[in-house]
C-alpha cells in the first residue's frame, strides 16, 4: 500500500472508510461514546493538547541550512531510521486505519497526503481536517505525504534521541512524520501544515496559520491568532461565506484554505455567542475531544476538569454559510487578533505595513490563569512569531518578508484586534464584549472604519478610531476604561519591555522600518 510503511503484516486495513462507518467503528471498538446531541464524544487522556517540546525534525544535508534550527529540534537520521523500523514493527499484527486526503483547495498547490492511524475516530478526525478526494480519483491515489499515528507506541529516549515517551518525529527529505505516545489528535493535521510551512515559501507561496472568510463582494479576509484569540469565532461570521478557521495559504491566485474541516475550541461554548459553531457541534457526525458529558449525556461545555482546551472537529460542510471550493481571490483586509490580557492595547487598530511585519513576527497574546499547568495568578505574555511559531520550519523572516510584499502588491488595510481584557488587567478589568468586537470588525470589514476620525496611540505609535456609532468611545482609548490612569502606564510600560525583549532577536533581520514600529513609552502618561 505504501512504500514508506508498509502494512502487509497488519491484523486488517481499513481503507478510506466513510466517516459513518468511522463512528460505527469507534463506538464497536469502545474507542468513545456517544452524546444526547449524536456526537461522538473521545477522551485523549494524558495528552489534551499539542507536544511542543516532543516534536523533532530530522537535520540532514536537505534541511540543514533551510530549517530555523532555534526553534526547531534536530533529530539525526540514524535515530529517525530506528524509530521508523520499530514503528514498523508495533503496527504489526494490529488493526489500522488509513485515510487518503489532500491539503491545499487550490488545485496547482495540493499535496496529495495519507495518514495511517492505530484508532478509528483518529481516522475520522482527519477525513474531517483534511480535504477529501472525490471517489473516482481514490483508485490512482498517489501519497507526496505520509503521516503515521500510533498512540500506543512508546519512544524510547536513549534508543530513538528523544526526550520522553512522546514522539512527533518529521523527516522532510522523505516527507514522513511519525507520531507516538500521544492521542492528541490535533498532532496529526499540525504535522501537515509544519511540511507545507517549510514546502510552499520557496514556491512563493504564504503560509499562514489563520482563519478566512469572503464577503458577498468578494472580499476576503484573513484572520491571524494563537489559540483563545478568536480565529474560528470571528471568522464564522453568518454574513460572510467561511474558507476555513485554521491553515490558509497565500499564492497568486488569491487565498485558499488547506483544510477540509474546523476544530474548534469549546470551552464555554454557547449558542447565544457562537450560534454557528454550536450548531455544528451539537449534530450527528461532529467529533467532541475531552468535551465533559452531564449524567443525561448534554455536552457540558463549561466543564474545563479534563481541559481547557476542549474541542470540537467536524466538516466545514456542517457550518451553513461555508465555501465548498475553500478559495478567494487576494485579501482585502487582514486581521491580527490578540487575546491582551493586560488590558493594555485598543479594541481595534490600523496598522502600517511596517507595522503588520512588526506584529506579525511578534505574534502576540495573554495566557491568563487556569489554561495551562503551572500558571500563578498573573497572565503571562506569549509571543509565537508568525502566530504560530512551533510549525515554522523556516525562519521568521521567509514568511515576514512574504508576507509584506503581499500586503504591499495588493493595497491591503491590517488592523490589530484586542479580543482580550479592557477596564485593567485580568482579575480587574473585564473581557472585550464580543459585541463590540464584532460592531468594529464589521466596520472594518465594510471599509467603513478607515474613513472615521482616528488619534496616534503614544505607547504604539498605530491609528485607533475615536468614534463608532453604536460603540461607547472610551473604550476606544484603553487608559480611560481603567480607574486609576497611572496603574495603566505603568502596565504599558511593562508590556512595552516584553515586546522590545521578545523582539530583539529578529532587528538583525528586517528593515529600520519595521524596527521603528515597537512600541515605546515616550509619551505614554500625556
Amino acid at each position: 500500500m505504501n512504500d514508506l510503511f508498509p502494512l502487509s503484516d497488519a491484523k486488517k486495513v481499513y481503507h478510506n472508510n466513510s466517516s459513518i462507518e468511522l463512528i460505527e467503528l469507534s463506538i464497536r471498538r469502545n474507542e468513545g461514546r456517544f452524546a444526547s446531541t449524536g456526537a461522538l464524544v473521545v477522551e485523549t487522556g494524558a495528552h489534551t493538547g499539542r507536544s511542543a517540546q516532543d516534536k523533532f525534525t530530522v537535520r540532514d544535508e536537505n534541511t540543514d541550512g533551510a530549517v530555523w534550527w532555534d526553534n526547531n529540534k534536530a533529530l539525526s537520521r540514524e535515530h529517525f531510521d530506528v524509530l521508523h523500523r520499530d514503528f514498523l514493527e508495533y503496527a504489526k499484527g494490529r488493526e489500522l486505519f488509513v485515510q487518503d486526503l489532500y491539503a491545499g483547495a487550490e488545485p496547482a498547490s495540493r499535496l496529495n497526503v495519507r495518514v495511517i492511524c492505530e484508532y478509528a475516530w483518529h481516522a475520522l478526525f482527519i477525513r474531517y481536517l483534511l480535504r477529501r478526494p472525490e471517489f473516482s480519483e481514490l483508485a490512482n491515489f498517489a501519497p507526496q505525504f505520509t503521516v503515521v499515528d500510533l498512540p500506543g507506541f512508546k519512544a524510547d529516549p536513549q534508543r530513538h534521541g528523544c526526550r520522553t515517551e512522546t514522539i512527533i518525529a518529521c523527516d522532510f527529505t522523505r516527507r514522513l512524520v511519525l507520531i507516538g505516545g500521544t492521542s492528541y489528535a490535533g498532532e496529526m493535521k499540525k504535522s501537515v501544515f509544519t511540511y507545507l510551512n517549510y514546502l510552499l515559501p520557496e514556491r512563493g507561496i504564504m503560509p499562514m496559520h489563520c482563519s478566512a472568510n469572503v464577503g458577498s463582494a468578494g472580499d476576503s479576509a484573513v484572520f491571524f491568532g494563537l489559540s483563545g484569540t478568536g480565529k474560528t469565532t470571528l471568522s464564522a461570521d453568518p454574513n460572510r461565506t467561511l474558507l476555513g478557521d485554521d491553515e490558509h495559504g497565500w499564492s497568486g491566485e488569491g487565498i485558499f484554505n488547506f483544510e477540509g474541516g474546523c476544530y474548534a475550541k469549546t470551552i464555554r461554548l454557547s449558542a447565544e455567542a457562537e450560534p454557528e459553531i454550536w450548531a455544528a457541534s451539537n449534530r450527528f457526525g461532529s467529533l467532541l475531544e475531552n468535551v465533559v458529558l452531564k449524567p443525561n449525556r448534554d455536552p457540558d461545555f463549561d466543564d474545563g476538569s479534563l481541559t481547557e482546551n476542549t474541542r470540537s472537529a467536524y466538516p466545514l460542510e456542517f457550518i451553513r454559510n461555508s465555501s465548498p471550493t475553500g478559495r478567494a481571490g487576494h485579501p482585502k483586509n487582514i486581521i491580527m487578533l490578540a487575546a491582551d490580557a493586560f488590558g493594555v492595547l485598543p479594541p481595534i487598530a490600523k496598522l502600517t505595513p511596517s507595522q503588520a511585519e512588526y506584529h506579525f513576527l511578534s505574534g502576540y497574546t495573554a495566557k491568563v490563569a487556569g489554561t495551562e499547568k503551572g500558571m500563578g495568578s498573573e497572565p503571562q505574555a506569549t509571543f509565537s512569531t508568525c502566530f504560530g511559531a512551533p510549525f515554522m520550519p523556516r525562519h521568521p523572516s521567509v514568511y515576514g518578508n512574504l508576507l509584506r510584499e503581499l500586503i504591499a502588491k495588493h493595497k491591503v488595510d491590517c488592523w490589530l484586534v484586542n479580543t482580550g481584557w479592557t477596564g485593567g488587567k485580568y482579575g480587574v478589568g473585564h473581557r472585550m464584549p464580543i459585541k463590540v468586537t464584532r460592531a468594529l470588525l464589521n466596520a472594518a470589514l465594510s471599509g467603513t472604519l478607515k474613513t472615521q476620525k482616528m488619534r496616534i496611540d503614544p505607547v504604539f505609535g498605530f491609528e485607533v478610531p475615536t468614534e463608532l456609532p453604536g460603540v461607547d468611545s472610551k473604550i476606544l482609548n484603553p487608559r480611560e476604561t481603567w480607574s486609576d490612569p497611572a496603574a495603566y502606564d505603568a502596565q504599558a510600560k511593562a508590556l512595552v519591555e516584553m515586546f522590545n525583549k521578545n523582539f530583539s532577536k529578529f532587528e538583525a533581520h528586517v528593515d529600520a522600518d519595521v524596527k521603528a514600529a515597537a512600541p515605546t513609552m515616550r509619551a505614554a502618561a500625556e
